[in-house]
């Protein structure tokens, strides 16, 4: 019985410490998302070049995951895998600030979506680990109510920089904070828990 609670304890934490990643992740892309199609237009691209830009970041968003989670399957890697999904998906975001072409900024906007793609399918594999022990729909519910309050707040923040600042480039440098929260909070993560599926 203590060793059941023992594992259901530390399967909660593990939840909360990977929904607290989410939350810092989704406030940088969502916050980034909110002001991506009128900064590409301000830098000169066209409403199709905005909507292209879109729909094959979001093409690459989904295809990548059958890649990566088969890879993760295959190899085993998954922290690996994730820390890179999560390193490319969090600095794409703040690198918008310096982009001085919408084609860069494109590139940027389409690396982002991959990074989200490379780093979902192994970080939700590990938590199906996790959520064996506490419950399947209450580990997964409560890191999907993390992961909405980040996605709520990141266009919020950048909202208020546009309000209070009126620079698109300071918004996205601002969003440098809590993606370098994402990861560190992730990498915390990985010392504490090197092996979920344990």
């Amino acid at each position: 019985m203590i060793e059941s609670d023992i594992a259901k304890s530390s399967a909660l934490r593990f939840v909360i410490l990977i929904g607290v990643v989410s939350l810092f992740a989704d406030m940088t892309y969502e916050g980034a998302r909110s002001i991506t199609g009128p900064y590409l237009a301000l830098l000169g691209a066209s409403g199709t070049i905005v909507g292209v830009v879109a729909g094959f970041g979001e093409l690459i968003g989904y295809g990548l995951r059958l890649v990566s989670g088969y890879v993760s399957d295959r190899t085993g890697r998954y922290w690996s895998i994730t820390f890179f999904g999560y390193l490319m998906n969090m600095l794409a975001v703040p690198l918008l600030a310096l982009a001085g072409s919408w084609q860069l900024a494109a590139i940027l906007i389409i690396a982002e979506r991959a990074g989200k793609a490379i780093r979902n399918p192994p970080r939700d594999a590990m938590l199906s680990h996790a959520t064996k022990e506490m419950g399947r729909g209450w580990g997964f519910g409560l890191h999907e109510a993390l992961d909405q309050i980040g996605a709520v707040l990141g266009p919020l923040i950048v909202t208020a920089v546009l309000y209070f600042k009126g620079s698109y480039r300071t918004g996205f440098a601002v969003l440098l904070i809590p993606a370098l929260l994402a990861l560190s909070v992730l990498l915390v993560t990985r010392l504490f828990y090197p092996r979920p599926r344990d």
